[in-house]
């Protein structure tokens, strides 16, 4: 595992360095782990949400291949950018989906050819964005480890690693930023456990 995720490190360098032939040889490396991630967004829906994980997934891949990020510093950030785009891509269709139910205008959504969309307009994920959001004015570091924990499927000890603070932080961030979205999300919305 210590050798496969050097392996994956070196080539995130590479590739950030521009080198076309690394993100190739990268893709078939970290293709599971970003769909276990994508299945892990998924879970967190509604039940009957129609958003297929591999359309998250190749969504997220054409986003990090057009992203300006050079500095891929190892494996464990890589995925932590990579939990940040899908979180993204989940709520801006949430938020598209909401507008064209309030009679918004009819545009295209980018995962249009992607989804089959249904009558669940993300409403959980769209208030857990923007209660991250009030969070992270408050304090970034807790709404992002909200984001590393809860979204991205880091450890502890991968959060912060990421962060770099101690584990110790992690964990006190970690309990605070759930009591202070249980609060806010008071209407039933899902909260990290």
């Amino acid at each position: 595992m210590e050798s496969s995720s050097h392996h994956v490190t070196q080539l995130l360098r590479a590739w950030g360095d521009g080198d076309p032939a690394a993100f190739k040889q990268l893709v078939p490396l970290v293709y599971d782990e970003l769909h276990r991630l994508a299945r892990r967004y998924m879970a967190h829906e509604r039940p009957g949400h129609t958003l297929q994980t591999t359309a998250l997934v190749n969504e997220a891949y054409l986003r990090l291949v057009d992203s300006e990020q050079a500095s891929w510093h190892n494996r464990t950030q890589f995925f932590a950018i990579c939990a940040q785009v899908m979180r993204r891509i989940l709520v801006d269709w949430a938020r598209s989906r909401q507008a064209l139910k309030r009679g918004g205008e009819d545009r295209p959504l980018e995962l249009e050819e992607a989804l089959a969309v249904g009558d669940e307009p993300g409403q959980d994920l769209v208030a857990l964005d923007d209660a991250l959001k009030e969070l992270a004015a408050l304090d970034p570091r807790k709404s992002r480890v909200v984001e590393l924990r809860f979204f991205g499927g880091l450890s502890v000890e991968e959060s912060a690693e990421v962060l770099k603070v101690s584990v110790d932080t992690v964990m006190r961030d970690w309990k605070f930023a759930k009591t202070w979205l249980r609060r806010e999300l008071s209407r039933g919305s899902p909260v990290p456990a």
